[in-house]
């Protein structure tokens, strides 16, 4: 058996209060620790050219009544440049600003470096200003973008039009390219077709004008009628049929866009407000008072102003023996006077019910020599067709057109239905 040997009480008392004492004198040094001292270092070093000076800009939008020279004060611009920019400016390039063009001006810090003035979404004028004066002309990319739109007619043109997702702006050039051959207020039928290539011109992703109708096919009351655009000059745009005449007539079929004929031309009308026959030699076309009246062919104004039951008129006269009469109208467009050349299409006044009206429309009279004729019946006369030594190039872009129309068509939501 092992023994073991007995350790004196006096040692393990002695060790335990050595082992107090070490732990206090640890406890005492960690709080009292001071920690030694930091030393900050700095240095600095010169650069060999200076920091690039940031770049800001101010946007305004010209007002009516403001020139250059109240912008530039707004702005600040020193007389010493203003002056300048005004005595390279020979020929007002610069200094003709119109009200809602757009100006931009680019600061290096606190130095006015660069203006630009925006004159339409795709062309504008930058005028730098440092370390010389100097103009230039900028000219943003354009990308033409075609589009397809189709639909069938179930009350009215314009209401299809516009739920076939087509711009306003594409739909009243549609109804003016046909307006000659078709009244897209007295001839449109239940079940009548539109379809429409058109091209929209986009600049850094934003349209920057309204489309372009490349082709357009309509179809009214049975009968199929194409206008394919045509440049028989470098900027002449025209429409021609499949047979290569011209959309345009000499004259317009009517006046006004989206009316509707309350009275035709009859000879034994009962007159509304003098209640007696008396002959009505023209058609009326009710409308919403300030709807703006075309005049349906090129020529000059040859009477403006008030006469008769016809309250405010215009009479235009046409190239061989053709006039065309205008009755009722709020006021007139501004500068139509006698002797005011005139061109078709041009928004000559607007409706109105002046004289003896019962309420707002256009009294419309077409004329040849002294005869009164109905507007509605008269064949109008053609413009040119495509010169001869352009057959070939419009024939082959007709024939591409419609091919591009069959695969629109085929690839539209409506044609799988």
């Amino acid at each position: 058996m092992i023994g073991f040997k007995k350790v004196p009480k006096r040692a393990v008392l002695v060790s335990f209060a050595v082992s107090i004492v070490l732990i206090l004198m640890l406890y005492v040094d960690i709080e009292t620790y001071e920690s030694l001292p930091v030393e900050e270092i700095e240095f600095t070093e010169k650069f060999s050219t200076p920091l690039e000076q940031t770049k800001t800009y101010q946007m305004h939008e010209v007002q009516d009544g403001e020139n250059l020279s109240i912008i530039f004060e707004k702005f600040s611009v020193p007389l010493n440049t203003a002056y300048k920019i005004f005595r390279l400016d020979s020929k007002n390039i610069i200094a003709n600003i119109k009200p809602g063009e757009k100006m931009l001006f680019e600061y290096s810090g606190e130095e006015l470096t660069r203006i630009e003035i925006m004159k339409d979404q795709i062309n504008s004028i930058s005028v730098s200003l440092t370390p010389e004066i100097v103009f230039k002309n900028i000219s943003k990319s354009i990308e033409l973008i075609e589009s397809y739109n189709s639909g069938i007619i179930q009350s009215s043109f314009y209401e299809a039009a516009l739920d076939a997702n087509i711009p306003e702006s594409v739909i009243m050039d549609f109804a003016y390219i046909f307006g000659w051959d078709v009244d897209f207020v007295f001839d449109i039928r239940e079940g009548d077709e539109f379809h429409v290539i058109y091209e929209t011109p986009y600049s850094d992703g934003e349209k920057v004008k309204n489309g372009d109708i490349v082709i357009a096919k309509f179809i009214n009351n049975g009968n199929t009628y194409f206008a394919n655009r045509f440049f028989t000059e470098a900027s002449k745009k025209q429409y021609f049929d499949e047979n290569g005449n011209n959309m345009q007539k000499a004259f317009l079929r009517a006046p006004l866009d989206f009316a509707y004929i309350s009275s035709h031309f009859n000879p034994n009308r009962m007159h509304p407000v003098l209640h007696t026959i008396r002959a009505h030699n023209g058609v009326d076309y009710a409308a919403k008072r300030g709807s703006p009246v075309r005049t349906t062919g090129d020529g000059i104004v040859s009477f403006s102003g008030q006469r008769n039951g016809c309250g405010n008129e215009i009479v235009i006269n046409h190239t061989n023996e053709y006039s065309t009469r205008y009755c009722h109208l709020e006021k007139f467009s501004k500068g139509i006077r006698k002797g005011k050349k005139v061109s078709q299409g041009d928004t000559i006044g607007f409706v109105g019910s002046s004289g003896l009206a019962t309420g707002p429309h256009l009294h419309y009279e077409f004329k040849i020599g002294e005869k009164r004729i109905d507007p509605i019946k008269v064949k109008l006369p053609s413009a040119d067709p495509v010169p001869e030594n352009l057959r070939v190039s419009f024939d082959t872009l007709l024939k591409n057109n419609k091919l591009s129309m069959e695969e629109f068509n085929k690839l539209s939501p409506s044609s799988n239905e």
